[in-house]
């Protein structure tokens, strides 16, 4: 195999999907080509609803193409990254064959999209170190190897567990499953690490895919923006098997405002209090007496495990804070993760959890 396109479903490699109206680059001054309302809905008076949107929004794609480093035709918009992970899961994956590969306790999302589409699922736990939870680099290649898997997705920070991976390790994944599998980096939280996104191994790895979104840092999760990142053929086949129409013209309009000079400056300051509060917070946790470990963490949340998980739970829904509960997860039986919010938020769910009895 000489291509990452060769890692696309042989059906299919020439699949040409739904043309929709929209599709054709054509002009004209009244446009009849779509079956559209000629008049706008009575709760739209500016009609900006009333015809279907451009499936790729331009101006748009070419936002994210600068936000990430990358050219427009490295980028496909979708419904947040969760369409993504399917799309990518669907053009790649023969049904019963071909495997995904992810590394529990990890998002959930990798292993419902395996599982729609009947892609064997092969789990490498992530291993509970010094510096907290790490992957097993050795073991993904193995497993990917021995298992066929087509995709390997790597959460970099990783969800619930908070860790970057490594770049150079992201990269010993992919040379060693060069013409195998399509190494996806989910970089959901890249805004609050230091590491370098992995867009940077694009230009010598085009078995690298790396997934961003608009819904944690730019806190336009309502949104539903997200994207793939990858070589542009693999684009455009991700695009062929994509439903018409992905990006409904009000999110597209709201990402575009969000993205302007002046909300990224503002979003960039909320990055650094997020950072700030997230080292505070875990230093204020872990001398809580009931707190048996505070993991560290390169993204806006922190993995917690307390001696009774339940007890600290109910304290904090008493207080009016919900927070994530992650008992259900593999390693994680006694663990709570808690967002960072703001630092009134923050002081909250420590002075909740500080009513908690003593541990003797």
């Amino acid at each position: 195999m000489n291509s990452v396109l060769d890692l696309v479903r042989d059906d299919l490699r020439g699949f040409t999907g739904y043309s929709s109206a929209r599709s054709a680059k054509l002009d004209g001054e009244i446009w009849l080509n779509a079956n559209e309302s000629a008049w706008a809905n009575p709760g739209d008076p500016l009609a900006s609803c009333r015809r279907y949107p451009d499936p790729q929004p331009q101006a748009l794609r070419e936002r994210l193409a600068t936000l990430y480093d990358c050219a427009p035709e490295q980028l496909l918009i979708g419904r947040g990254s969760d369409e993504v992970i399917d799309l990518l899961v669907r053009a790649l994956c023969v049904p019963g064959r071909d495997a995904v590969l992810y590394t529990p306790p990890v998002f959930g999302m990798y292993a419902v999209s395996a599982r729609l589409q009947n892609a064997p699922a092969l789990e490498v736990p992530l291993q509970d170190a010094a510096a907290g939870f790490v992957p097993d680099i050795d073991a993904i290649i193995t497993t990917a190897r021995q298992g066929g898997a087509k995709l390997v997705f790597l959460c970099s920070p990783s969800n619930p567990a908070g860790l970057s991976i490594p770049l150079a390790q992201v990269e010993r994944v992919a040379e060693a499953l060069r013409g195998q599998a399509l190494v996806v980096v989910d970089e959901a939280y890249a805004e609050f690490a230091d590491t370098p996104s992995a867009t940077r191994l694009l230009a010598g790895h085009d078995n690298v895919a790396v997934l961003r979104t608009l819904s944690k840092a730019h806190a336009l999760a309502a949104a539903r923006i997200g994207c793939v990142i990858a070589d542009p053929g693999l684009i455009a086949v991700l695009r062929r098997c994509q439903a018409p129409y992905p990006v409904p013209t009000p999110c597209s309009a709201l990402a575009l405002a969000g993205l302007g000079e002046q909300a990224l400056q503002q979003t960039r300051a909320r990055i650094a209090t997020v950072r700030s509060e997230r080292d505070r917070l875990r230093m204020a946790l872990s001398l809580q007496g009931h707190v048996r470990k505070v993991y560290a963490s390169d993204a806006n949340f922190l993995l917690v495990r307390f001696i009774d998980a339940e007890a600290a739970f109910q304290a904090l829904l008493r207080a009016g804070v919900v927070v994530r509960d992650q008992r259900a997860a593999p390693q994680l039986h006694d663990a709570l993760r808690i967002t960072v919010g703001t630092p009134e938020q923050n002081d909250r769910v420590l002075d909740a959890l500080a009513t908690l009895e003593p541990v003797t």
